[in-house]
């Protein structure tokens, strides 16, 4: 098959199900949500530094220029997702890239791969590339499928149902994760009320696939950690865990990307460790030593060991200043100098 010109599968609608419930109910979730059954990262006797690679390091050699037309580029992804890959790297090569920069695991961005969550000659090829090289999936990231915490409740049910395809692509290629955000509209006290209800039906879908479903602090409220913490917190699903980003820290009500109050990094990064069960290891530009020239990764290295924290930390250079491969090795050397003893 031609992946880049196949057609996108149709949604069963029969995937509908019943709300969880309704807008008028987000009193009772409120209190009936109170306590904490998360089941939080403990401390392991032994810790090794595992490392993935974010398919998003690559993301410019997989798209090429089509992401520079933001409007076009989202036509494209819902109406001809393959017609964006324009660069020199297939989707499908990504496996066998990360193996030659020297990972052994892998994290994916659905917007790379979109229209192929249930294709399942895609899929299968994709895992059967992985399992050559030897290279592990750990979890699938999803965006540009609507706020599980909008406030409309049928675009919340429209955009919770939507990450059900992924939970299903997830699971088939064996990772342990789905990545999702916690995005919602209006008053801070009344999104997190809407995040935590969408959260919970989709923490009950991940668990039928025994998946985590991970929040990253990724743009409005959830850049705030004392917001995050909170949601997950009145969530309280078992399912429920932290992509841990090293710097995504600008928050603010409206969903404006750069633009807010900038939260402590160091201060977010050890109030959400105590949930992760990942760790994106983001970098922009480097000094002559080869240190992040924004963020003290000794120090993120340290709260990282310190939390206990014994999964993958996934590289994720996106810089402009390196091509992504040397980026991409630069972050790898930088993770494996600074991680503590």
């Amino acid at each position: 098959m031609n992946y880049r010109t196949c057609t996108p599968p149709v949604i069963d609608p029969a995937m509908k199900r019943k709300e969880f419930l309704s807008q008028t109910s987000l009193a009772f979730l409120s209190a009936a949500f109170t306590g904490n059954a998360l089941e939080k990262t403990s401390n392991p006797k032994k810790q090794t530094l595992k490392l993935s690679l974010s398919q998003w390091a690559l993301h410019r050699a997989i798209f090429g220029n089509s992401k520079d037309n933001y409007q076009e580029w989202q036509r494209l992804l819902h109406s001809d997702p393959d017609q964006l890959w324009q660069g020199p790297l297939h989707p499908l090569d990504f496996p066998g890239k990360a193996k030659e920069l020297g990972f052994d695991a892998v994290e994916y961005v659905n917007s790379l791969i979109f229209g192929h969550a249930r294709d399942q000659e895609f899929l299968r090829e994709l895992k059967n590339r992985t399992d050559s090289e030897g290279v592990r999936n750990v979890l699938v990231m999803v965006d540009e499928e609507g706020f599980i915490g909008h406030p409309d409740s049928a675009e919340r049910t429209k955009a919770v149902e939507n990450h059900f395809k992924w939970m299903e692509a997830s699971a088939f290629l064996g990772c342990h994760s789905l990545r999702v955000n916690a995005f919602s509209m209006g008053p801070a006290e009344e999104q997190k009320k809407l995040a935590a209800e969408g959260l919970y039906r989709l923490a009950e879908k991940a668990d039928e696939f025994n998946l985590w479903l991970l929040i990253e602090n990724h743009g409005g409220m959830s850049s705030n950690a004392d917001w995050l913490v909170e949601t997950i917190e009145l969530a309280n699903h078992k399912r429920i865990g932290t992509v841990v980003d090293f710097d995504n820290f600008t928050f603010s009500d409206e969903f404006i990307w750069g633009d807010g109050e900038i939260y402590n990094r160091y201060i977010g990064v050890e109030k959400l460790m105590p949930y992760a069960k990942s760790v994106s290891a983001k970098t922009h530009a480097f000094d002559v030593q080869g240190f992040e020239t924004t963020i003290d990764y000794t120090r993120m290295m340290k709260l990282v060991k310190d939390a206990g924290f014994d999964e993958y930390i996934c590289v994720e250079y996106e810089g402009n200043t390196m091509t992504e491969e040397e980026g991409i090795l630069a972050t790898k050397a930088l993770i494996e100098k600074t991680y503590p003893e």
